[in-house]
């Protein structure tokens, strides 16, 4: 079913589509985790991803999307987002961003978390608070989805919620979440900032990837000459937190999380619901 002229919304039998995409999707990022050891390099972390989506007979998402070559984008340490995986050995201490999904039946998974090489303890105060400042930015937007009207109420909780809790950090404005469904992308964009419009309602159906994207330094991005890897301008290190929720009739339920969200949204006093019938 679509609502207006382009914004998908999902059946109960489809969001239990959905649902299983994203459970699909927390196994792939959770093996790339366990592969993103000291001494290995991104391609042996995006073959661990992609072993779980082949033995689950499903299909990636994005190896192949516009030309990407690999099943997970890593970034790392000042790579902000699309990062390439290659013949980078990875060392203790480096912040990496891994951002992946899967196809089950025709309907996407997209998630995406930051995590330091080695464990916390091989990491700098500061590149703990950054993830730990960009989880907690995602946790706020998706709650404003949950309590929401417009879809803009996100962007403008997670603006707010930087700006009074780590302003020193910049906020990246370039990329943008998204809806999700029977493609990666599709409407409507979902901002991590406020602007003068209001975007869509909120429907029951809807369902959104929502992914905040923080910097140690400045917000300005370059696009490196393999014309996906995103770095900050100045050097500085980045983060980049996601998941894909639905909403329904019942609440929310983050697709990409095991609990549903229930962790993530206890801070908020949200309790989240699984759609009927997942």
């Amino acid at each position: 079913m679509i609502f207006g002229p382009r914004i998908e919304l999902k059946s109960p039998q489809q969001l239990a589509t959905m649902r299983q995409a994203g459970l699909l999707t927390g196994q792939v990022l959770k093996a790339a985790r366990e592969a993103a050891v000291p001494g290995a390099t991104t391609a042996e972390v995006d073959a661990a991803a992609e072993a779980v989506i082949t033995e689950a007979g499903a299909r990636s998402n994005f190896k192949g999307y516009q030309g990407f070559p690999a099943v997970v984008c890593i970034s790392v340490n000042e790579e902000i987002v699309h990062g390439i995986p290659g013949d980078r050995v990875l060392e203790s201490g480096d912040l990496v961003s891994i951002d992946g999904g899967a196809i089950v039946d025709g309907f996407h998974g997209d998630s995406a978390f930051t995590m330091i090489v080695g464990g916390d303890a091989a990491g700098s105060k500061a590149d703990i608070a950054l993830s730990q400042a960009t989880e907690k930015a995602m946790w706020v937007g998706i709650a404003a989805f949950a309590a929401g009207t417009k879809v803009s109420d996100i962007g403008d909780a997670i603006d707010d919620h930087v700006a009074r809790e780590a302003p020193e950090l910049g906020l990246v404005e370039e990329f943008t979440g998204h809806g999700i469904g029977t493609s990666m992308h599709m409407p409507p964009e979902v901002l991590n900032y406020r602007a003068r419009s209001n975007g869509p309602n909120i429907r029951s159906g809807m369902c959104l990837a929502i992914e905040p994207m923080l910097t140690a330094g400045s917000s300005e991005t370059i696009t490196l000459a393999d014309d996906w890897t995103v770095v900050t301008e100045d050097g500085s290190r980045a983060s980049h937190w996601e998941h894909s929720v639905a909403k329904h009739d019942g609440g929310v339920w983050v697709l990409t999380a095991e609990d549903g969200g229930a962790a993530g949204l206890a801070p908020f006093g949200i309790t989240p619901v699984p759609p009927a019938g997942t």
